[in-house]
């Protein structure tokens, strides 16, 4: 059983959200949030697999309440998926650099918002490689010009082949793509993203794709 926690100002959309979900046979909604404190709060008391995150809310709002969630220990298994009402929003690029998964755009059909709870759940990253593209490429180049960002310094403990994997996993490929890339099995391709996680201390897929953005293995403009 996927347990969700919805964290929405508006109580009609978490009404929505809950009965589409409770709905499933294997997703339960475990609590509500209606600002991000409160959030933070109840993620705390239920640990939830997965958290459906509004980025604006009232007082403490969806990015600092994820970052606060990415912090916590004791959240460690927990995954944030950030929902906002327009998918170039300026701060999705923010929220999975502190820790989120992915993002959705709170008008998305019900069965790819039913995937992509499951699919974070499961341990994947939330983003298409049009996403990738999108928006990671646009703020990840908005943030080298406004501040300079170090690369992790866990880097340097990367082999190459792992910096490889690195890269086609910020072009928003999968493990069986990466395997056909690189002419491995999709198990041996696996291992590699598993070995680079750990080596980076990334949390998720989504935070690899921050890091190769980050360290400079790959910039806006490449993806075509």
């Amino acid at each position: 059983m996927i347990s969700v926690l919805l964290a929405d100002d508006q109580a009609l959309v978490r009404a929505g959200f809950r009965a589409l979900l409770n709905a499933e046979p294997d997703i339960q909604v475990v609590a509500e949030a209606s600002d991000g404190l409160e959030a933070v709060k109840q993620a705390q008391q239920t640990h939830p697999d997965v958290v459906l995150m509004d980025i604006r809310m009232p007082g403490v709002d969806g990015l600092e309440a994820t970052k606060r969630i990415a912090a916590d220990p004791s959240l460690a298994e927990t995954r944030v998926v950030i929902l906002t009402t327009f998918e170039l929003d300026e701060y999705v690029f923010e929220a999975l650099r502190t820790g989120a998964s992915g993002f959705l755009v709170k008008d998305t059909e019900p069965v790819e918002l039913l995937r992509g709870i499951r699919a974070v759940a499961a341990g994947d990253a939330l983003l298409s490689p049009s996403v990738t593209r999108r928006v990671i490429g646009e703020f990840a180049g908005k943030a080298a010009h406004s501040r300079q960002v170090a690369p992790p310094a866990q880097l340097d403990q990367l082999t190459e082949r792992e910096r490889e994997v690195l890269v086609l996993v910020a072009e928003g490929l999968s493990n069986d793509e990466i395997a056909a890339r690189l002419v491995i099995s999709p198990a041996t391709a696996k291992t590699h993203v598993s070995r680079t996680m750990i080596k980076l201390g990334a949390r998720d897929r989504a935070q690899l794709v921050v890091y190769a953005y980050e360290a400079g293995l790959i910039r806006p403009g490449w993806l075509t």
